[in-house]
């Protein structure tokens, strides 16, 4: 009876903790393609995982920044002017002043003014 209770429960708990490890492994998998300025391969993980970037921006942080500060400071013009075109305007607004890159900031200007 208690093999009967006990491989129910593991199996639970194997499949409650899987979602946790796979949202570590698909921020991770972001952060290394925005420093790597990776627009063509962040495009692809992203679709292969059927993810928006304007879905999942606000729960990534690279090194305790958002996505766009972390792509100013590693010079990911590309990935990071994607993101920019990607993302609502009030977002990109909201996050404007953590943008260090001056092409970033133009880019991010553009897109709030229209």
């Amino acid at each position: 009876m208690k093999k009967l209770l006990l491989v129910p429960a593991v199996a639970l708990m194997s499949v409650v903790s899987t979602p946790a490890v796979q949202a570590a492994d698909i921020a991770q998998s972001i952060c290394e393609y925005v420093s790597a300025d990776d627009k063509g391969r962040l495009r692809s993980f992203l679709k292969s995982n059927k993810i928006k970037i304007r879905n999942v921006f606000d729960g990534v942080q690279c090194n305790g920044q958002n996505l766009l500060a972390f792509a100013s400071q590693n010079n990911s013009l590309v990935t990071g002017t994607l993101m920019i075109n990607k993302l609502p305007k009030r977002k990109v607004e909201g996050v404007l002043a953590s943008i260090q890159s001056p092409e970033l900031t133009a880019a991010a200007q553009k897109r709030i003014n229209g």
